[in-house]
């Protein structure tokens, strides 16, 4: 009994200290996606389930969903969200490691660089959206602006194109080109502060044995990076799949070419088909969590190894 006593004495102020956070987080996080999951199965404002004729928010099933994957239009929105996603991350993987490689090999005015590289990240996707939005003008024509303007004034005419309105697959490609300028940095930072964080000894071992620049970067410091590699490919793979501001700033929400499961989700909620849009939430929270829970696993296995 006293035993008893004493582990409460030990953990209770704890528990007591932390209870808010977990009584917060269990009903805005976990209680609004149980919410979410039910309304789901509902054909709450479905405009498919009322004209079966069913009772009103009436438990459908998976109806919403098998709805979903027969439209044509969802399933082109998951090809969009595929292509976004692959050049997203490719491009603001190469971009931040390069620019980390650069930084970490030593140049004047280091501070200057870190902080241009890094302000993108602190502007609004919004915001950003906008000006990209002029940018990417798909004007080519002799009244073109942003970046069409500027290849025809530097002689590489040849360049312009319509961006996110000129087919399926560069409409949506062209939207990763402002998300890869806002989170390179981001990754840049990642990558630079595990080179610094990679104890000189190896780099001097590595020299003596007389490995070249290339097999020191290749053998010895690259491997090292790999956790980050992977942290950062999951960063930027779950903000694929929300990506949303940056979409709607700059095509707006009926341009087919830049449709996306998130663009999809607004526009069901604005029709009020909430349980379609609800669905639609599900299975981006599951996409989300193929990507996250293999990596909780694989970092829970590591700490137990160690």
């Amino acid at each position: 009994m006293k035993r008893k006593i004493r582990s409460v004495r030990t953990w209770g102020p704890g528990l007591l200290l932390v209870s808010p956070s977990i009584l917060l987080i269990g009903f805005f996080v976990y209680g609004l996606i149980g919410w979410s999951a039910n309304i789901s199965t509902t054909n709450q404002n479905s405009r498919f389930e009322r004209t079966a004729g069913t009772a009103a928010d009436a438990h459908i099933g998976l109806a919403n969903y098998t709805n979903l994957f027969s439209s044509p239009d969802f399933i082109q929105s998951l090809k969009h969200l595929g292509i976004l996603a692959v050049f997203y991350i490719v491009g603001a993987l190469f971009f931040g490691m390069l620019w980390a490689l650069l930084l970490e090999k030593g140049v004047r005015a280091e501070g200057l660089f870190r902080a241009v590289y890094l302000f993108p990240m602190a502007v609004s996707m919004f915001a950003s959206g906008v000006v990209w939005n002029w940018l990417l003008n798909s004007d080519t024509g002799a009244g073109a602006s942003g970046l069409n303007q500027l290849f025809e004034m530097v002689g590489l005419g040849f360049l312009k194109n319509h961006w996110w309105v000129s087919s399926p697959t560069w409409g949506i490609a062209a939207i990763a080109i402002p998300a890869v300028w806002q989170l390179s940095g981001y990754i840049m930072a990642l990558f630079l502060a595990g080179f610094r964080g990679i104890p000189a000894d190896l780099r001097e071992a590595a020299r003596i044995d007389g490995a070249s620049e290339f097999q020191l970067y290749r053998h010895v410091l690259f491997p090292q990076l790999s956790p980050i590699a992977l942290s950062a490919l999951i960063i930027l793979g779950h903000m694929s799949l929300k990506m949303f501001d940056i979409i709607m700033a700059i095509s707006g929400e009926k341009n087919v070419y830049t449709s996306v499961p998130m663009v999809t989700m607004w526009t069901l909620t604005g029709q009020q088909d909430f349980a379609r849009a609800a669905a639609v939430a599900i299975i981006l929270l599951v996409f989300v969590g193929f990507l996250v829970v293999p990596y909780l696993v694989h970092n829970a296995r590591q700490e137990k190894n160690t």
